[in-house]
């Protein structure tokens, strides 16, 4: 029976109302509790998959013997093993997007700009670490 990389509470409850409707398809796949617990690893596996419940669903109760199932939870373990779809495709994983910083007003110009928090704009702070800076060459009269 496979097994599920990571049972996430939501696939696992998922995977336990697929089954138990199962029997609303059909009148022979009334499973019990006991058959519904053993199962469910399975489907969430196929979940995890990237395939819908429908396609489930589907993939489980097409082509029922016409005479009827003596045992269902072992021919849906079955059906489950033997008809599980490769792993999905390898994607990166999606570029967060970009931050974006709400716009302030200058502290020494008022002009707007975006920062994550209220300052000087960066003109603003050119400025003031150009005035900061000494003059170089210059003597100490020139300053003056």
């Amino acid at each position: 029976m496979p097994r599920p990389a990571y049972p996430a509470p939501a696939a696992l409850q998922a995977a336990v109302d697929l089954l138990s409707g199962l029997r609303r398809h059909d009148p022979h796949l009334l499973l019990s509790a006991d058959d519904t617990a053993h199962l469910t690893p399975g489907v969430v596996a196929w979940l995890e998959r990237e395939v819908s419940p429908a396609a489930v669903r589907h993939a489980l109760i097409t082509d029922l013997p016409p005479e009827g199932l003596r045992r269902p939870a072992a021919f849906l373990a079955h059906r489950l093993t033997a008809q599980l779809p490769p792993l999905p495709p390898f994607r990166a994983p999606a570029a967060s997007p970009p931050v974006r910083h709400p716009v302030q007003n200058c502290d020494g110009c008022d002009r707007g700009f975006r920062a994550a928090a209220p300052g000087r704009c960066r003109d603003c702070r050119t400025d003031d670490s150009a005035a900061a800076r000494p003059l170089t060459g210059a003597s100490d009269d020139a300053r003056q």
